[in-house]
């Protein structure tokens, strides 16, 4: 079977949970930025773990299915309708031949997760189905779908009616607190600049996308130094080293920007803190005025949350069999 993009939505594409193994050489692991919940809608159609599902950003896709399906959206708040009919969020649901998946308007969230059982087929690129649209390769022609392209659905089989608990669902919050290891540039702040950084309530902007998260709120303040040879002019800049996803730059003191599954892997700005692994999927379901803190924690805070977020993961796939 097949699915007809019928309407693309933003950003649409296809991402699985992630090419790892290959930052090294300058390739992100790309995958699902809401990697939760693209697991949850995997796991409620039966699929593999690793299956190719579509994500959207702040508007879904319309999409048609040219044989009977089950399919489930998890991810952001957005209405959902099959044939007409609205169909629960978190659930798996069946669609019928000629049927046609369409979404309403954004009410929480970001990122939209659309699953199929059998998993969106293309091929796997370096261990991995997920678009990397920057270097054009992987998921669907290294790129956004468009109106037009027909994605192939691999042999699968499902049941309707299954549904990920309401404890087990992610909170889609207009406030947030993010959990933040100080580092490895902290230093290069003022004592000022630093307590800016933590005690400000940083605004998400527009400009927010696979590769990173830009804030507006506040002026950190950096310490004066002669710019060692390699490094830039701006304040913010060092001699490159390499950025881990999560990484929190400032370019020019100004608008703090969270790298995310997308970003290069190295460059000149200082990492003046790194927000936690377990909290990356919070951060993808950030939209444009979203407030948030940065909250600093221990590394072996960061180690604890994220083996909660594992034992949160084994909860899901308890649940969902």
């Amino acid at each position: 079977m097949a699915i007809e993009v019928v309407a693309p939505g933003l950003g649409c594409t296809v991402q699985d949970q992630g090419r790892l193994g290959h930052y090294d050489v300058g390739i992100p692991p790309s995958g699902a930025l809401d990697l939760f919940s693209a697991l949850a809608a995997n796991l409620l159609v039966g699929n593999d773990e690793g299956a190719g599902v579509l994500e959207a950003a702040y508007m879904g896709p319309q999409l048609r299915f040219t044989a009977p399906a089950v399919v489930a959206v998890t991810g952001a708040t957005m209405p959902v309708t099959v044939g007409g009919q609205p169909v629960p969020q978190w659930e798996s649901v069946d669609v019928a031949a000629g049927d046609l998946l369409e979404f309403g308007i954004l009410q929480q969230g970001a990122r939209v997760y659309v699953a199929v059982a059998g998993g969106v087929d293309v091929p796997v690129v370096l261990g991995s189905r997920s678009t990397y649209a920057l270097g054009g390769f992987g998921g669907f022609a290294g790129r956004a779908v468009q109106a037009g392209d027909v994605l192939q659905v691999g042999a699968g089989s499902g049941r309707a009616g299954r549904q990920v608990p309401e404890h087990l669902r992610p909170a889609l919050a207009r406030d947030q607190e993010l959990r933040t290891v100080l580092g490895l540039y902290d230093h290069r702040l003022t004592d000022r600049g630093l307590a800016t950084l933590l005690e400000t309530t940083w605004t998400l902007t527009p400009v927010a996308d696979r590769i990173g998260f830009r804030y507006s709120g506040g002026e950190l303040e950096w310490r004066p130094r002669e710019q060692p040879f390699g490094a830039g002019s701006d304040p913010s800049n060092i001699v490159d080293a390499g950025y881990p996803l999560g990484s929190i730059q400032v370019p020019g003191g100004v608008e703090p920007i969270i790298l995310h599954r997308d970003a290069v892997s190295g460059g000149g700005y200082a990492m003046v803190g790194t927000v936690v692994s377990a909290d990356l999927d919070t951060v993808a379901q950030s939209s444009p005025g979203t407030r948030t803190r940065f909250r600093p924690v221990s590394l072996a805070e960061a180690l604890e949350a994220r083996a909660d977020r594992r034992r949160r993961v084994e909860d899901l796939r308890a649940a969902l069999g």
